[in-house]
C-alpha cells in the first residue's frame, strides 16, 4: 500500500515513465492480490478494483466490449518471454546442449500458446526487444523457429546422455503459466528428457536462487518474461550478467560478456554502442545465455473513471485520478 506524503514537493515538468513531475492526487493505492484471472475480472467490473495490471489474455475482447473499463497499455514498447539454463550443472553446463536447447525451440507455439490474442504479439529475431535502440536481426545460429531435427542432430553430437531437464513450472502465474508446456513439448521433440516440476511462483523463486543440482532439490531451466526497458541495453539486460556466482539465476561465467559491457558503457557514440551490442548479442547466442521467445503486450484493463496511467517501462502510480 501507498499513502501520500503531503510533505513531499513533486517537480513542476509533466511526467515521463519514471522520470519528470510526479504528482500524487489520491490519499492512498492499495494493491489486492487475487490469483485468480476471473475473479480479478469480476472484481474489476463490479468496480471492487479500478486497475488490474495484467489481465488473462483471453480476456481482453471481453474487456473491450465492456461498460466502464478501458485498456490503457503502460507498457508500449511490450516485453519479452525468456527461456533460461542453469550453467552450473549437467545438462546446461554443456554450451553443445544449451545451443541444441535454443535451436529446438520456436517462438511461434510461445506466443500463439501463451497470448494468442490478434495484434498483441510479435515474432523478434532480435534479443534487444524490436523497436528498441539497439536491435538487430543479425543473430547467428538463432533463428526463432524452432527446428527439432537440426536440434536432435546437434543434441546427439554434443554426446547428451539423457540427464532429465529440471524445468520450473508456476501454477498461479497465469501470464507466464502456459509457457513451460510448449518448452517441455518442443525440447522432447528434439530429444531431451524433460522433468517438469510444478510449484507456485513464491516456491518457484525461491527453488530458483538454489545452486544445487537439478536431483538435489535445484532445477535445470525456468521461464519468465521481461519489459522491454529493463532489457533493452546490455548493461540492464539480467541474462547477461555473466560473473558466475555472483551474476543472476542461471550463473554464467563469461570474460568476453562482462569484456564487451565494460567496451559498451564506455563508448562515446550511438554508432560504437550499436555495433558493441551486436557483438554481444552474437556472443550470448554463442554461448546460448538464454533463450528468448517473442514480444507481446499485455495492457492493463482500468474503470474508465480512473485517468493518468504514465506509460513507461513498468506501471506507477502516480498522477493517477479517481473521479
Amino acid at each position: 500500500m501507498y499513502v501520500k506524503n503531503d510533505k513531499y514537493k513533486p517537480r513542476t515538468e509533466a511526467p515521463n515513465g519514471t522520470t519528470g513531475g510526479k504528482n500524487v492526487y489520491l490519499d492512498r493505492v492499495e494493491w489486492i492480490i487475487i490469483r485468480d484471472p476471473q475473479t480479478q475480472y469480476n472484481a474489476l467490473l463490479a468496480g471492487e478494483v479500478d486497475i488490474i495490471e495484467q489481465p488473462a489474455f483471453e480476456q481482453y475482447a471481453s474487456l473491450k466490449a465492456a461498460k466502464d473499463v478501458q485498456i490503457v497499455d503502460a507498457q508500449p514498447a511490450g516485453l519479452q518471454y525468456i527461456f533460461r539454463f542453469n550453467h552450473l550443472h549437467a545438462p546446461f553446463d554443456n554450451v553443445k546442449i544449451r545451443q541444441a536447447a535454443m535451436v529446438a525451440m520456436g517462438q511461434e507455439a510461445f506466443l500463439k500458446t501463451q497470448v494468442g490474442a490478434p495484434g498483441m504479439y510479435k515474432f523478434c529475431k532480435s534479443m534487444f526487444p524490436c523497436g528498441t535502440p539497439y536491435a538487430s536481426d543479425n543473430a547467428g545460429i538463432y533463428t526463432g523457429m524452432a527446428n527439432p531435427a537440426k536440434a536432435k542432430q546437434m543434441l546427439a553430437e554434443a554426446g547428451y546422455k539423457g540427464e532429465p531437464v529440471v524445468l520450473m513450472r508456476p501454477t498461479d502465474l497465469a501470464s507466464i503459466a502456459k509457457l513451460p508446456l510448449v518448452a517441455k513439448q518442443q525440447l522432447e521433440a528434439a530429444g531431451f528428457k524433460v522433468d517438469m516440476q510444478q510449484s507456485d511462483w513464491a516456491t518457484l523463486l525461491a527453488r530458483r536462487a538454489k545452486k544445487d543440482a537439478p536431483d538435489k532439490g535445484g532445477w535445470s531451466a525456468f521461464m519468465t518474461a521481461w519489459t522491454a526497458g529493463d532489457i533493452q541495453n546490455p548493461l540492464t539486460m539480467a541474462m547477461l550478467n555473466a560473473t558466475g556466482d555472483k551474476g543472476w539465476f542461471g550463473w554464467q561465467d563469461d570474460k568476453v560478456i562482462e569484456e564487451l559491457k565494460v567496451k559498451f558503457a564506455q563508448a562515446g557514440t550511438e554508432a560504437e554502442k550499436k555495433k558493441l551490442a551486436e557483438q554481444l548479442q552474437l556472443r550470448a547466442i554463442e554461448t546460448a545465455t538464454h533463450v528468448y521467445l517473442g514480444q507481446y503486450n499485455n495492457p492493463a484493463a482500468l474503470r474508465t473513471n480512473i485517468s493518468g496511467l504514465v506509460p513507461g517501462g513498468a506501471q506507477v502510480y502516480w498522477n493517477i485520478k479517481k473521479n
